[in-house]
């Protein structure tokens, strides 16, 4: 190898170890800060309409002592049983986000979306309050959301539309609304997304810490023999300042949640 070639390469992997490593501890810092107090929490073993509400009519939930399993509707690419669950709290500020999730599918198409403090855009009929327009999410095609919604959004153990590699999956983030005559797919993502986690192996349980302020947005994931922190920065677009959280479904996907719980800033 020239070594020149080598001396970039040694250059380069000792900054993006030195970047890790600062994200981490910045992290560390964050999560265990004394200002987060607890603002909801749902053990996710009983009765999930006292705490959540469901857009989409062919969601299978059911509560049980191991958590909160929660599938999309059973048709194949159809919107109409694609699935989103949503917090009836709303969050102000800074949050950190933990629960446990477990994929119980063995799919190796469509995504899981987790929502970060969704309003509507405020213009009629999309009201900033989305329980006002619950109707207009019947059918909650995705397009509803990213045109209609301020919001950030990861998918996580998720798949493109065509995958067949069970190990392929991807992070990603985005954030809502989609500006008119833009493109959805290459004007919302927050570089940078990340391919084959080596995480969310179905019927595997992982602890999922999700911190996220007006700068930086951490997604920290914590299974068997593996810990994985992912960072995306916030600082060079508006911040999303309030909203609910959900959990999206995309027809046939299906996991267990457990412990979910959301602090804000005191």
């Amino acid at each position: 190898m020239d070594k020149n070639l080598l001396l970039i390469l040694i250059l380069f992997f000792s900054a993006l170890m030195r970047g890790q490593n600062t994200d981490l501890a910045e992290f560390e810092t964050l999560n265990q800060s004394k200002q987060w107090q607890l603002q909801f929490n749902d053990p996710c073993t009983k009765d999930w309409q006292s705490k959540w509400f469901l857009d989409g009519l062919h969601a299978d939930i059911k509560n049980t002592k191991e958590g909160m399993l929660f599938s999309g509707g059973n048709v194949e690419g159809d919107d109409a049983y694609n699935a989103v669950l949503w917090t009836k709290d709303s969050f102000k500020g800074d949050v950190k986000i933990e629960y446990s999730y477990t994929k119980t599918d063995n799919k190796t198409i469509w995504a899981t979306i987790l929502y970060l403090q969704a309003t509507g855009i405020g213009i009629a009929p999309y009201v900033e309050d989305i329980s006002q327009w619950n109707n207009l999410r019947e059918i909650p095609a995705m397009k509803t959301y990213y045109t209609n919604m301020k919001a950030l959004h990861i998918s996580y153990a998720s798949y493109d539309n065509k995958n067949t590699d069970i190990k392929n999956d991807y992070i990603r983030v985005r954030k809502y609304p989609v500006l008119a005559g833009q493109n959805f797919n290459t004007t919302t993502e927050i570089p940078s997304a990340s391919f084959e986690t080596g995480l969310f192996n179905p019927n595997e349980t992982y602890q999922i810490t999700i911190i996220k302020n007006d700068k930086k947005l951490y997604f920290k994931v914590v299974g068997k023999n593996i810990s994985k922190l992912f960072s995306w920065d916030l600082s060079n677009s508006p911040a999303i300042l309030e909203g609910r959280i959900g959990l999206r479904h995309m027809h046939t996907r299906s996991a267990r949640y457990k412990d979910f719980s959301v602090f804000t800033k005191r």
